[in-house]
């Protein structure tokens, strides 16, 4: 395709559509789901098997909560300043009529900690160890219970005191507070109380202070080897029950029918062998690769651990870990050395091979970052004859290129300015007809994409960019109509934080699930 000098070619992708059971095909995940129900959706209702740690009160809001949730669950009625016609929002059917699956909120697997410890835990100078006192205290009960050899649990609910996400998170400034000085705070004081020759051990260089002090994080890399995990605050689960003083919930929380279309949805992703919905119309042999970077935390080399998110037509995703290495360059990019991109795509392609039982036709690398000359080389040479290798860049835009509709309007989801045969801005936002509302505080801002290189012949930028409007619908996190980004780049930051955990180390291949 070529286009006239000085020309702008605007174009509208149509929504992909997703796949449930029966074969049948609905844009969005809430219609599919309670029509038809989930693509893979069994005979007979599956009984999926849940743990909850928590405090006894918050294991009273979850058992409350999952009772709520076992049959229909209202959207609120529209507030004063609310549109009536809120398409995007929906009532929830119920666990079972939705999904296919169900659990006892009675039955469930509990284990229960004392808030006064959690309290204390938090309340330790030291941040890094502060953090890694409370994850111990959740971490220590679930392997107390695996040691024990008690009953199987396929998902772990985690429900936090509010003192959790407030304390236990990088800069939180826990002011106000009686801090206590904790292991590493004594010994130093010890230490430096005694002689300079002195046989006291110097703990700065234990794992806890190479990691970010992130309970979330750090609680997502400890589980890669237990199950997976759905982290969620008392405050969410039961709003009404934290108030202040003017007779308010004290945090403001999703309507009830939106939040539990959203955990629901993680629970069913997070125990069943495949996601809720898959991509209703995807290329056979198409395999999509999202490229991770991260640097490694007071690492005095400057390294960066780097990772691969593979994702397929069934949505679903697998996260391999690479090598930690100087992959940040003079140009200040992630860029990878020959053996290690060789090594990283041979893990991949092996297990799309394991899966499918012949490598992929078509190989999809999305980055945020352009390919040098050594790394796609090692990734061309990595795949076999067979396999076109395609380089993507995606990059989110600023203010600088805007487009509008009837002069005022938000542009419509899927409206695509091609600049030339391999770079288009693309509206993954924006007004979405079967909602009849665009929801975004503004006015949608384009991804700007480029086919980098390919080891063929380039596909066309259409095609690309309907590929990506498809990967914003398989965020299994939620049951939103839509994301603004792909799910190859959607939780890129979300993969290198976890990866660059202590307790991370030693995962080379795990399920996305894990990591969400």
């Amino acid at each position: 395709m070529k286009f006239p000098e000085q020309s702008l070619v605007v174009d509208h992708l149509h929504e992909p559509a997703l796949e449930f059971a029966f074969g049948e095909r609905s844009p969005h995940p809430k219609d599919g789901l309670f029509l038809y129900g989930p693509h893979s959706k069994g005979k007979k209702s599956r009984e999926i098997r849940v743990g909850v740690i928590g405090t006894t009160d918050g294991i009273a809001h979850f058992r409350n909560w999952a009772r709520s949730i076992m049959q229909v669950v209202a959207v609120p009625p529209p507030g004063k300043a609310e549109k009536k016609d809120r398409l995007h929002l929906a009532n929830f059917p119920g666990l079972e009529e939705t999904f296919g699956i169900s659990f006892d909120p009675d039955e469930i697997s509990t284990l229960s900690l004392q808030l006064a410890d959690i309290d204390r835990a938090t309340r330790i100078e030291n941040l890094n160890e502060a953090v890694d006192k409370v994850a111990r205290l959740y971490i220590d009960r679930v392997r107390k219970h695996l040691k024990n050899e008690e009953g199987a649990v396929d998902i772990w609910v985690l429900v936090l005191p509010e003192i959790v996400y407030e304390r236990c998170r990088p800069g939180s400034k826990r002011t106000g507070l009686a801090m206590e000085a904790g292991e590493f705070g004594r010994r130093q004081k010890a230490k430096a109380s005694l002689p300079l020759l002195a046989g006291v051990i110097d703990q700065s260089n234990e794992d806890i202070f190479n990691d970010v002090p992130d309970f979330h994080r750090r609680i997502k890399a400890e589980f890669l080897a237990i199950a997976p995990t759905q982290l969620v605050r008392e405050t969410t689960l039961a709003p009404n029950a934290f108030l202040n003083k003017a007779g308010y919930p004290v945090r403001k929380t999703q309507d009830a029918a939106t939040l539990v279309w959203n955990l629901a949805t993680g629970l069913y992703y997070k125990t069943q062998p495949k996601p809720p919905w898959r991509l209703g119309s995807v290329r056979p042999g198409v395999c999509y690769i999202g490229m991770v970077y991260k640097s490694l935390p007071d690492d005095p080399n400057g390294h960066a651990c780097c990772a691969a998110q593979m994702f397929l037509n069934e949505g679903d995703g697998v996260v391999f870990r690479g090598a930690n290495g100087p992959w940040k360059t003079g140009d200040h990019e992630f860029h990878l050395k020959k053996a290690a991109a060789k090594n990283l795509l041979k893990l991949v392609l092996a297990t799309y091979k394991e899966m499918h039982g012949e490598p992929p036709k078509e190989l999809f690398i999305h980055g945020q970052t352009y390919f040098n000359d050594e790394e796609w080389r090692a990734f061309c040479e990595a795949a076999p004859k067979s396999t076109n290798v395609v380089g993507v860049r995606i990059r989110t835009t600023g203010g600088e290129t805007k487009l509008f509709r009837d002069g005022d309007y938000p542009v419509l989801r899927g409206t695509a300015m091609l600049l030339d045969d391999h770079v288009a801005y693309l509206w993954t936002t924006g007004y979405v007809p079967q909602l009849d509302t665009y929801i975004g505080p503004e006015t949608p801002n384009p991804l700007h994409i480029t086919v980098m290189r390919s080891k063929y012949e380039r596909p066309a930028i259409r095609v690309v960019l309907e590929d990506i409007m498809g990967l914003t619908k398989i965020n299994y996190n939620s049951c939103n109509f839509n994301d603004g980004l792909p799910v190859t780049v959607r939780f890129a930051r979300m993969v290198g934080d976890v990866l660059t955990m202590g307790s991370a180390k030693g995962q080379e291949k795990q399920p996305f699930k894990f990591y969400v």
